[in-house]
């Protein structure tokens, strides 16, 4: 339950706190008094857009803080959790509002986002106002009744999880078939390619090595002519280093047997000798190898040309060229994968079609009951606000659609968003009459008390443990003011129940009573909000049905009324 809101500088509340209690909590006042406040107030905390404009003038800064009892549950846990918020009995929801605009939320003392608060809020509170009267001439919020009321959300779920998979494959397939499209339209371009490419046998490092050939072949008989004469002046000739270097190592030998100091240098000259040796016999074998090959040559270098007029014609060099032909092999063999693969994701959507298709069933088999009951509940609940020959119908009709994704018993029809259910709820007031949608029929009294009639129908399955009505009694009055008293009273007995009216015949239902008031403090307007007393609230309730000019028979029944409600 709410236990308490406290609220300090928030339009004209200079600082107060208001307690409530279980059951039916009403409250009163004047026009213009301030009741709004305190559901805009209770609203802020709640994690509802809010403008610095609220914080009263001259304050820095606007505090609303709600304390929550026994309202403790797994999804709420859940979030908190989360948020790394511990979880207490008791549940504190904060909200300060500066006056330069900037907002703080804390949680059980823990600061936390506008957007946690707001989702814990929708968990704890449902808050009816005068605008939500128009909410229910809107088709789209019939189906969310219902779904509440029939419990459908467990069949909603697993049909918007096989409809997001059907999504999912069905975007699939459409970039795989663009993306065979674009290699079909191009196949003949990537096959004259990929032939041209493949023909060429292209390798790495081919323009390197032609180069490299190219240039030993052209100087032939220049490599020739200086590696034998190399090897003559070597080791062939009469005076050849090698001769004169033999000489040099027998004169050393001598020196060196002679002075040990030329030892060194007869090694090093020994060495000379076999490096002369060495290189002349390379030299002899270098010329005997070199190939005068005219013809290969020539296809050396018409290789040359062609290699060099492929990397101008694509712009790239051959590793390139090589990697280029790679991609477009690749791409050529996606063509028959991707094939594969749609007719394998074509098969998916197929059966995810058939499971959509059961999915909706279950859904719309389970809102089928669900309002056939509803229809029976809000009659009997109209019966007892004073409607008692209406006809309320919940319209749950499809729309079929060729090639429609759901497909039962041989029709085809449009997958909406939680099912293939398109739900209106229609009534008439009057017997005899056929049932229309509420837009066209219902007044602003008869929506009230459609509203609320739904509020009590939900009432058992729904979770939330408070529910807030702001003037429900809109264009009511009389006998049907006290059906809607009993009706809240009723609703009280498993809900926290706020009520802002202002008929006797509600007023007189409450369990606690407070009156919200105006008066001046300081030359400022200050809003307060009291606990009234038996007597006091009977004189609250006879200012309902008499105004200002309180007679003894206001209060006489204004007596009666509190008198009656106790019996109900």
């Amino acid at each position: 339950m709410l236990f308490s809101l406290y609220i300090k500088n928030f339009a004209l509340i200079q600082e107060l706190t208001v307690e409530f209690g279980t059951g039916l909590t009403i409250i009163t006042g004047e026009t213009g008094a301030g009741k709004s406040i305190l559901i805009g107030a209770l609203n802020t905390v709640l994690g509802e857009r809010a403008s610095s404009d609220l914080v009263r003038s001259g304050a820095s800064k606007a505090v609303i803080e709600a304390i929550l009892r026994d309202v403790r549950s797994s999804k709420i846990d859940a979030l908190l959790n989360s948020s790394e918020i511990e979880p207490a009995p008791e549940l504190i929801l904060r909200r300060e509002l500066s006056a330069t605009g900037q907002s703080r939320c804390f949680i059980n003392d823990t600061p936390c986002t506008v957007s946690l608060l707001k989702q814990i809020g929708e968990l704890l509170i449902d808050l009816h106002g005068q605008h939500d009267h128009q909410l229910l001439l809107r088709t789209e919020t019939h189906e969310t009744l219902l779904d509440d009321f029939a419990g459908s959300l467990p069949e909603i779920t697993t049909y918007r999880h096989t409809r997001l998979l059907l999504r999912n494959s069905q975007h699939e397939i459409e970039r795989l078939n663009k993306e065979v499209t674009e290699i079909r339209n191009k196949k003949e371009l990537l096959d004259f390619q990929l032939n041209e490419l493949g023909a060429l046998d292209l390798k790495n490092g081919e323009e390197e090595s032609a180069e490299t050939e190219i240039t030993l072949l052209e100087n032939a008989e220049t490599l020739f002519t200086l590696s034998t004469a190399l090897s003559d002046l070597l080791y062939d000739s009469e005076h050849s280093a090698y001769s004169a270097l033999s000489t040099a190592i027998h004169t050393l030998e001598k020196l060196s047997g002679i002075d040990k100091r030329f030892d060194i240098h007869l090694e090093e000259t020994r060495t000379a000798k076999s490096i002369v040796d060495e290189l002349a016999r390379f030299s002899r074998s270098y010329s005997a190898d070199i190939d005068f090959n005219p013809v290969r040559l020539e296809t050396l270098r018409e290789r040359q040309l062609q290699l060099q007029r492929i990397c101008k014609k694509y712009g790239r060099s051959i590793p390139e060229l090589i990697e280029l032909r790679d991609e477009l092999d690749t791409r050529i063999a996606l063509e028959i994968n991707l094939e594969d693969e749609i007719a394998r994701i074509e098969s998916e959507i197929t059966r995810l079609k058939a499971e959509l298709s059961k999915n909706a069933e279950s859904v719309s088999v389970k809102r089928q009951k669900g309002a056939r009951r509803l229809e029976q509940v809000i009659q009997e609940q109209l019966a007892n606000l004073g409607i008692p020959k209406a006809a309320f119908i919940v319209s749950i009709t499809h729309e079929e659609q060729g090639n429609g994704e759901i497909s039962i018993e041989g029709r085809t029809y449009v997958a909406l968003a939680n099912g293939y259910d398109r739900i209106e709820f229609l009534i008439s007031t009057n017997q005899g009459e056929k049932p229309k949608p509420l837009v066209k029929v219902a007044s602003g009294g008869e929506i009230s008390r459609i509203m609320l009639a739904l509020k009590s129908a939900l009432a058992e399955s729904a979770e939330l443990p408070i529910l807030i009505f702001d003037e429900i009694d809109t264009g009511i009055s009389g006998r049907i003011a006290d059906a809607v008293g009993k009706s809240l009273k009723s609703l009280s007995r498993l809900h926290q129940i706020i009520a802002i009216t202002h008929l006797p015949q509600i007023a007189a239902m409450a369990d606690l009573h407070l009156s919200v008031e105006k008066s001046m403090q300081e030359e400022r307007t200050v809003t307060e909000v009291t606990v009234l007393s038996h007597e006091c609230r009977l004189q609250a309730i006879a200012s309902l049905i008499s105004g200002n000019k309180i007679s003894p028979s206001s209060l006489n029944l204004a007596a009666e009324l509190v008198a009656g409600a106790e019996m109900v």
